[in-house]
């Protein structure tokens, strides 16, 4: 079939021709210079009622058919983090499940699940409250074996009135916690709700917070994963860690160089756009194992434009993206997404994913991808 079709540009309409060559699709095994993560979204049930303020309805089918995906290229997953639309759409009962199901077929040691205090109603709760809702999720983490990843809390970035308040939380929650645990830095771009946390807006002030707590609770942590989108910051808390404790990149605009890293630290990953460049970054990190970073930043670099489109303002939608490429992709039979989040992100900015996701070559199969996204084109009115 033909690989042109017609695409929104600047209020019209432009002929647009696939000319990327997909990363070749291989199974690779968990590189050995990088621990990586992926944070994986999860596919609405077609059939299920998925509005807004519906409780979800999981296609389990292809849900834990793209965590295969992900888990045959070599990459672990991240499960139930922001990226599975944990407060913006999927809810406790169904976190839940996925957490269940998900470990239950996980290769070993391959993942990681988000433990928050999203079962809380909005509002502001009382600081043992908010303690009692992270244990109950520590204690799901801990009974399904998964290693667990303290999630930045809306409740208690509500709940706290200083830095002192999330010392007390936290060192609670990794005294309980039976294995060492990753910590969650996320920034406000990503949940505006978590503007000041770690108790100050300041970020280097913030960053002293982490640096103590970690330095205080001796082998209770793993690492911590940093979304500021901040390459700066995270260069500067990366030095700081003590010996043995990993940075984890959540840097969707900067991965390649933190991860590259420099002749005296580097950043592992937990990352979304991981979940959308999947092929592309298990051949980079294959790369990287081979000392070959010239092929590394070759792979790498395409990605970089589509990141920062999937992630672009207001970024607390770039779950949309992540499901746009999943479905153009075939991991799943269509666009929708728990809470109706598909409708986050306008077709001509779907359409610039689209682009960009050709010239990254993470359109696996082009003529499929453009099957699909001519007929979503066309549910918008548009004859593609």
């Amino acid at each position: 079939m033909s690989l042109s079709l017609r695409l929104p540009r600047d209020g019209g309409l432009e002929t647009y021709t696939l000319t990327g060559t997909p990363v070749a699709h291989g199974t690779y095994s968990p590189a050995r210079s990088r621990l990586a993560f992926a944070a994986a979204h999860v596919v609405a049930d077609p059939l299920g009622d998925n509005s807004p303020g519906a409780p979800a309805v999981i296609d389990w089918e292809h849900t834990l058919g793209f965590r295969h995906h992900l888990w045959s290229l070599g990459l672990s997953v991240a499960e139930a983090m922001d990226t599975a639309q944990r407060g913006m759409g999927l809810d406790w009962p169904a976190t839940q499940q996925l957490i269940r199901r998900s470990a239950a077929e996980a290769p070993d040691g391959r993942i990681a699940v988000g433990v928050g205090t999203d079962q809380l109603g909005a509002g502001v709760h009382p600081l043992d409250v908010v303690v009692g809702a992270y244990e109950e999720q520590l204690a799901l983490a801990e009974e399904v074996a998964a290693q667990p990843i303290l999630m930045a809390s809306r409740a208690l970035c509500a709940a706290a009135t200083s830095p002192d308040d999330y010392r007390k939380v936290y060192d609670h929650l990794l005294a309980q916690s039976s294995q060492p645990v990753i910590l969650h830095w996320l920034g406000s771009m990503f949940d505006p709700a978590l503007e000041g946390y770690w108790g100050s807006g300041d970020l280097d002030r913030a960053a002293d917070v982490v640096v103590e707590l970690i330095n205080e609770n001796p082998g209770k942590v793993d690492g911590i994963k940093m979304s500021l989108l901040d390459a700066s910051k995270e260069v500067a808390l990366r030095k700081r860690l003590p010996e043995g404790v990993r940075l984890y990149t959540g840097d969707d605009f900067n991965y390649p160089e933190l991860i590259r890293g420099d002749k005296t630290h580097h950043s592992d990953a937990l990352l979304g756009i991981f979940a959308a460049i999947a092929p592309a970054a298990a051949a980079a990190l294959k790369a990287l194992d081979e000392g070959d970073l010239t092929a590394y930043g070759q792979i790498f670099a395409p990605t970089v434009p589509l990141a920062r489109q999937i992630f672009s303002a207001p970024t607390y939608y770039y779950k949309t993206g992540i499901a746009f490429l999943a479905w153009l992709n075939g991991h799943q039979p269509g666009f929708g997404m728990v809470g109706g989040l598909q409708t986050g992100r306008s077709l001509p900015h779907l359409a610039d994913t689209f682009r960009l996701a050709d010239a990254a070559g993470v359109l696996t199969d082009p003529d499929l991808a453009v099957t699909r996204f001519r007929q979503l084109l066309s549910t918008g009115g548009i004859d593609a």
